[in-house]
């Protein structure tokens, strides 16, 4: 099988492309090195995929139609589009990007798939959309019209763009929702790799709110367990469209998880209370009971065990 991977060269896509060339697939990998963040620990991420004799890796924008159409390969039997321009508290400072990026750019990679008859497409889409969702925990088809990002707002349209690809040119989707993906390679900026970086340097933490807020947060090695299982589906069931929860099923409070990163570095936090941010959801917390179902997926990573791996991937990696 080929596969192409979008945003290949970050935290979810470099993982998932590992796995994908260890288990026989040829991967086509598409990034734009942005500047989102340094993009030379994206290259690093790629450096094992990149001895691969199966992997070939293509640089450009997901916005530029005239690009796709130039410089992918063909024939594709999968696209698995996890470029995106990530984090909710960035997209209210910059809303227009964020539509550009992920709306557009979802867009024109649906139209090539259209064009070349890619006949499958998994999307990254994001927990976020369910807002502040007073039932939990969040299933599928609870109402997602309310997102209160604008990051939020684009992976909603994202979701919806592959349904109408699904429903006119029958193309197999499936949206998958993560809920709070960390483990070695997590992007800098998000909260466990940066309490790490900041407890480990002996300075203070930010906690946004009274810390209350919760997490369902996600190991990334069951997340791309999850992300295996939609492309086999695919496989079994091309003409399908689905939208599918993919967490851990258990929540952690901030305040918690400060005390457990603290804990596995051997540290006392120093922590400096700040108001909520606007845009920051209350909690998450997935059901994935639909997951179970037809993907057989199995999360088994509890925060703990997480935190502890991330820790030493930390320490051997600064």
């Amino acid at each position: 099988m080929r596969i192409l991977i979008t945003g290949a060269a970050g935290f979810i896509g470099s993982h998932l492309t590992e796995r994908l060339l260890e288990g026989g697939s040829d991967v086509v990998g598409l990034d734009s090195f942005d500047d989102f963040y340094d993009p030379s620990v994206k290259r690093a991420n790629l450096s094992r995929a990149l001895e691969h004799a199966a992997f070939r890796l293509v640089e450009g924008d997901i916005r530029d139609g005239e690009f796709l159409q130039e410089a992918l390969p063909e024939p594709l039997d999968c696209i698995v589009h996890l470029a995106a321009r990530a984090g909710v508290r960035p997209s209210i400072e910059q809303p227009v990007l964020y539509q550009d990026v992920n709306v557009r750019g979802t867009q024109e990679l649906l139209e090539f798939a259209r064009q070349h008859e890619v006949p499958r497409f998994v999307f990254g889409s994001s927990s976020s959309v369910y807002g502040n969702n007073p039932k939990v925990p969040f299933a599928e088809d609870d109402p997602v019209g309310r997102p209160i990002s604008p990051y939020a707002a684009t992976k909603r349209q994202g979701e919806l763009l592959c349904h109408t690809y699904h429903h006119l040119f029958g193309i197999g989707v499936i949206s998958l929702r993560f809920f709070t993906v960390y483990g070695p390679r997590q992007r800098p900026d998000l909260a466990i790799h940066r309490f790490t970086r900041l407890l480990s340097e002996g300075r203070p933490i930010q906690q946004f709110g009274d810390g209350t807020t919760s997490r369902d947060y996600t190991y990334i090695d069951d997340i791309i367990q999850g992300i295996e299982g939609a492309i086999r589906y695919l496989e079994v069931t091309p003409e399908t469209y689905e939208i599918v929860n993919l967490g851990e099923s258990q929540t952690i409070e901030l305040s918690r998880l400060i005390e457990i990163i603290s804990a596995e570095l051997g540290v006392i936090p120093v922590i400096e209370r700040l108001p909520a941010q606007p845009g920051d959801v209350e909690r998450t917390f997935a059901d994935i009971s639909k997951a179970r179902a037809l993907f057989a997926y199995r999360p088994a990573t509890a925060i703990e065990e997480g935190v502890q791996r991330f820790v030493r991937w930390y320490r051997e990696t600064s």
